[in-house]
């Protein structure tokens, strides 16, 4: 059966950036044989349908397992559509989300992130969505926030956090808050603690989320997975991509899983936003959307998928490396030019491992 990928349409730069990730992504440029599914996430459409376009899409979403989500606008009007990532998240049950900030050829990093850094970040509960009011007036008005976190999304963030820094040869690192609240940061401390015991070949060093922000900027280079909360995670995870160099240079990736800990459904998306001052200019940077579609052919069970991903990944970077860049990381090149040059450097790769047989 031939993998369909639901596509989420979105907005200005966001929808410009998806278009070039699926020229990569086209089968007679990776060898996947793969259909692409559109839903049209744009503001007008979801104010159009009354989010129910958004809904339309999650549901598809589950039915193939994966998706490709262009940066959309979340309206500041309240009683607007607002964002659809918080229907998204909710509808396919996305637990886990995954920034990696990884170096950028030409690019200073800041301190001493040489390593790939992964934060996975809770997904859902936590500040979001947190039950808010405010009491008495003037001076003494007082403001409450109610914060909700449960034992299944902690376990699933300790879960995968050691599964990724296994796979990826790496310690896991950092954690919450616990000594200031060990009742509701410290049950995701429980569930590191635990999840290190299972997996005793993976070197682990908890951190309270403030030292983990201190420690980053004068660390050995050494690569890490960082399991946080959801604000923690949200806040660190920008963080991070930052110190490489630019928030442009990676994907970001929502997980929900099976009763085994498993993908069930991977979303990928660029972390950053719309971009409004950049549309139609032909000059944003592709790079995080590239990865993200990348990325999702990671989660494709075809012989070619893993050696397609493995060639953006490089394919991707190279030509950085090699000077091919948009204005942002000091080149000159065009979204479309550097697009380009990432096709024809899979497609070369790709017919060169063929010849060798791998």
């Amino acid at each position: 059966m031939t993998p369909t990928i639901t596509v989420l349409d979105g907005d200005q730069t966001g929808q410009e950036l998806l278009i070039e990730a699926l020229r990569v992504l086209a089968p007679d440029v990776t060898g996947v044989p793969v259909m692409f599914e559109h839903f049209d996430l744009s503001l007008e459409n979801r104010r159009k349908t009354k989010n129910r376009v958004v809904h339309e899409a999650a549901a598809a979403m589950k039915q193939t397992g994966l998706g490709l989500k262009a940066a959309t606008i979340t309206p500041a009007v309240k009683g607007d559509v607002g964002s659809p990532n918080a229907i998204l998240r909710d509808e396919v049950n996305g637990t886990v989300i995954v920034r990696t900030g990884r170096r950028i050829p030409g690019v200073r990093p800041a301190g001493g992130a040489y390593a790939p850094i992964s934060v996975v970040r809770m997904a859902v509960g936590d500040a979001y969505g947190a039950e808010e009011s405010r009491q008495g007036e003037g001076l003494d008005e007082v403001a409450f926030r109610t914060e909700r976190i449960t034992r299944r999304h902690c376990h699933a963030v300790a879960e995968f956090s050691f599964r990724h820094a296994r796979k990826l040869g790496v310690k896991v690192f950092g954690g919450p808050k616990f000594t200031v609240s060990p009742i509701y940061e410290g049950m995701l401390k429980e569930e590191m603690d635990a999840a290190a015991q299972r997996y005793p070949d993976v070197t682990y060093e908890p951190q309270l989320i403030d030292a983990t922000y201190a420690l980053l900027l004068i660390n050995g280079g050494d690569g890490m997975v960082i399991p946080a909360l959801n604000r923690d995670g949200d806040c660190l995870s920008d963080f991070v991509l930052q110190m490489f160099g630019s928030i442009a240079g990676a994907e970001s990736l929502l997980l929900s899983f099976d009763e085994n800990w498993e993908p069930a459904v991977v979303m990928a998306e660029a972390p950053h936003g719309t971009a409004p001052s950049l549309e139609g200019k032909n000059i944003a940077n592709p790079m995080a959307m590239i990865l993200a579609g990348g990325a999702l052919l990671r989660y494709i069970d075809h012989r070619n998928a893993h050696r397609a991903a493995r060639a953006i990944y490089e394919s991707v970077f190279e030509a950085v490396h090699r000077g091919v860049s948009t204005p942002d990381l000091g080149g000159s090149c065009t979204t479309t030019e550097f697009t380009e040059e990432v096709i024809r450097r899979v497609k070369s790769k790709l017919e060169v491992w063929e010849a060798l047989g791998n």
